[in-house]
């Protein structure tokens, strides 16, 4: 895995590896052989698959939460040692606990601005949609939206790495929550011709989410792309809309 480091941020002579052995057991604790296939497999590790590769222990979203947010205040070093592990949970469980120290650093916008930082720098660790789904929103997104630049998001869509691209779409979440509709619908009407399937559903998922908040829009944007748009995308997009609705734009 190759992750770009940001130098000026990681301070070596704060490293303690027994924290970063503490916390890998204490995840050790929670994994459970059971899930080790059904994970692997519902993360497409096989073969030509987009996770190829990827090494799962077993441990659910809730279990690594419940660990992993105890170490918001660990040094940035150890969570990038975290992120670049084989083990997904391991990388998986380096984005929470950053997570969690970006929702502690809100009234502190150095802080804030040092963790989005090394999110970015470390974006390509990002490298499934769990990874994506679980961060982007919650420290890009959130910071994009404390400084009221959203440049950083419009370059990762033109990136050509498809993980970059899915993160983009997906810290717009952060903006549909807050009802800041403008950007997401612009980022979604660039990225709605995406080949790859994993950003079909990410864009439909974030139409979808506008739509919640202003179904007249969403319908406006349909009217004019459903005819052309992805299908995987439509459907994500009218996942709410009743039967009649999601029979009619299918049909266009």
């Amino acid at each position: 895995m190759s992750c770009t480091r940001l130098a000026l941020l990681l301070d070596k002579t704060d490293f303690h590896m027994t924290d970063i052995d503490t916390w890998k057991k204490e995840l050790r604790a929670v994994a459970r052989e059971d899930k080790i296939k059904i994970l692997s497999a519902f993360f497409k590790t096989g073969k030509g698959e987009y996770g190829e590769g990827d090494v799962f222990i077993g441990i659910t979203v809730p279990d690594n939460r419940s660990v992993s947010r105890r170490y918001h205040s660990i040094p940035l070093n150890q969570i990038e040692t975290m992120l670049m592990e084989p083990v997904h949970e391991f990388r998986l469980a380096g984005l929470l606990a950053l997570v969690e120290a970006y929702k502690r650093a809100k009234n502190d916008p150095v802080r804030c601005r040092e963790i989005a930082e090394f999110y970015l720098a470390n974006a390509r660790c990002c490298n499934n949609w769990d990874l994506v789904d679980l961060s982007s929103q919650y420290i890009l997104g959130e910071y994009m939206i404390l400084t009221g630049n959203d440049k950083t998001a419009w370059q990762l869509a033109q990136s050509d790495n498809m993980w970059e691209r899915r993160i983009a779409i997906v810290s717009m979440l952060a903006f549909v929550r807050k009802s800041l509709l403008d950007t997401p619908m612009a980022l979604a009407g660039a990225l709605l011709h995406s080949e790859e399937s994993l950003l079909q559903k990410a864009t439909g998922w974030v139409l979808r989410e506008v739509g919640k908040r202003d179904k007249p829009r969403l319908c406006r944007f349909l009217d004019t792309h459903a005819a052309t748009m992805p299908r995987t995308t439509l459907r994500y997009a009218i996942e709410r809309f009743p039967a009649d609705e999601r029979k009619r734009y299918m049909s266009l």
